[in-house]
């Protein structure tokens, strides 16, 4: 088995200044939080409220003209047609693509609950059937308004669900009116206020998770797009470099003819500075150069594992308290790949290094390991490990332990997006990404790739 060890330098990252990548995570998720609040059209208002008030209409219509039901139509339809002149008017005055506030959307949905309620009133209370319509605006809420203005509503719903079994009209009814019991009443109150808990619960839990991996995968969309920019601006400085050399070496040829044929001392002063500055430049570039091992871009395209290990240790390195090495090894007779430089790789094994060495007591170890087939990624630490009840959820959005930033060593709080974006990066570049728990200690992320992959193909 052929082995390659490398560990991170006891000084300062050499090269340009990289952001942590989980601090960059962060940082978006934090900018991309202002969408929580005003998630309400109004068209969707309004459809919904026409919805409500057809349904009421087509009800009343059936059971007086084709059921002969007795009940005071005249005010149910008066109160129906209140309800529509205020929906058309609200629709004509307000932009359907709005987004209303917070405020106004209880209001609007509180008048819904409201009028339901008064109607039902008219319409024999919880004994109606149609107490289920309560339901449709405690909904909408539940998916669309915070906390506390959908309590608010399932508060009135439920309240009124309540109140009706008490206070109501008889039901419409062909032939003498029939009277509930207490008991029938009651009982049906608390079917709808079972219904409307349920439904309402479990719309706003359903709402509410995928509105979080709505904002992950924006969040690693934007990680991604930026760690695209990051790499193409290093492949520009590598070009920029490569291509900068030759005039350069022409400047500083020429300067040293300039000092040796001088025929002035200010002269020959002014061309030994030429010549100081041109080999300032060289030595710029030649820093330049040295993350990506040559200059070109068809070069810099690809990496070996050492080039991956060493980029992805880079940042990390000259953090108090932890060492962190690498380990490149390969099986009897496999060749070692050079894989694509991806940026989605770079961030994702960088982001599992910088979890690492926050949880790790003494060290973190990074193993890459090719064989005829495959190709591995394991980020290895010796901490505490993966608590179970986080291990069963890790990889989804929103999960951390990580410490506050005056117990970590990165000096980064963590939101939970980092694993979820990094494993999320890797699965899109064809790797089966796992975590697991080692032993006797510590907790050990593993990537891997069929060799098909992510390997660059020889020239």
């Amino acid at each position: 088995m052929a082995s390659v060890k490398t560990t991170t330098p006891s000084g300062p990252a050499s090269g340009l200044d990289r952001q942590s990548p989980a601090q960059a995570q962060d940082e978006l998720a934090w900018d991309m939080r202002g969408a929580g609040h005003g998630r309400l059209r109004m068209r969707t208002l309004v459809t919904l409220r026409w919805t409500i008030i057809l349904g009421e209409v087509a009800v009343l219509l059936i059971g007086g003209l084709f059921l002969g039901f007795k009940a005071p139509y005249a005010i149910c339809f008066g109160l129906i047609g209140a309800a529509a002149w205020i929906n058309l008017l609200t629709g004509v005055a307000s932009p359907g693509q709005r987004m209303i506030a917070d405020w106004e959307a209880t209001a609007q949905l509180g008048f819904d609950v409201a009028q339901i309620s008064v109607l039902l009133f008219l319409t024999g209370g919880t004994a109606n059937p149609f107490i289920l319509m309560l339901i449709a605006p405690v909904t909408l809420a539940a998916a669309t308004l915070p906390l506390k203005p959908f309590l608010i509503l399932g508060g009135a719903a439920v309240g009124a669900s309540l109140a009706l079994a008490f206070f109501h009209l008889p039901l419409p009814m062909r032939g003498p009116s029939v009277s509930f019991s207490l008991i029938y009443m009651l009982s049906c109150s608390a079917a709808n206020v079972a219904g409307i808990l349920v439904i309402a619960s479990s719309v706003r839990q359903a709402a509410q998770e995928s509105a979080r991996m709505a904002l992950a995968l924006d969040v690693t969309q934007t990680v991604l797009s930026r760690e695209q920019r990051l790499s193409a601006l290093g492949a520009l400085a590598a070009a920029a470099a490569h291509e900068l050399g030759t005039p350069l070496a022409t400047i500083a040829i020429v300067a040293k003819e300039m000092a040796r044929e001088a025929p002035t001392p200010q002269v020959k002063e002014d061309a030994d500075l030429l010549i100081a500055q041109a080999a300032r430049c060289r030595e710029i570039l030649r820093r330049l150069t040295d993350a990506p091992a040559e200059a070109s871009d068809e070069v810099h395209e690809r990496m070996s594992l050492l080039q991956l290990v060493h980029e992805v240790i880079e940042p990390h390195a000259g953090v108090k308290g932890v060492r962190v090495e690498a380990i490149v090894s390969g099986a009897a007779g496999a060749q070692s790949p050079d894989i694509w430089r991806m940026p989605e790789v770079l961030h994702a094994l960088t982001s599992f290094v910088e979890n690492a060495v926050d949880f790790a007591t003494s060290e973190v170890l990074i193993t890459a390991r090719f064989d005829a087939q495959n190709v591995s990624m394991e980020v290895r630490d010796d901490g505490p490990g993966f608590a179970p009840e986080v291990l069963a959820k890790l990889g989804e959005p929103y999960v951390t332990t990580r410490p506050g930033a005056e117990g970590s060593r990165t000096g980064h709080i963590g939101m939970g997006l980092g694993f979820f974006i990094a494993k999320t990066l890797l699965e899109r570049t064809g790797a089966a990404v796992t975590f697991q728990n080692g032993r006797p200690r510590g907790a050990v992320v593993s990537a891997r790739w069929s060799r098909a992959k992510i390997e660059a193909p020889l020239a």
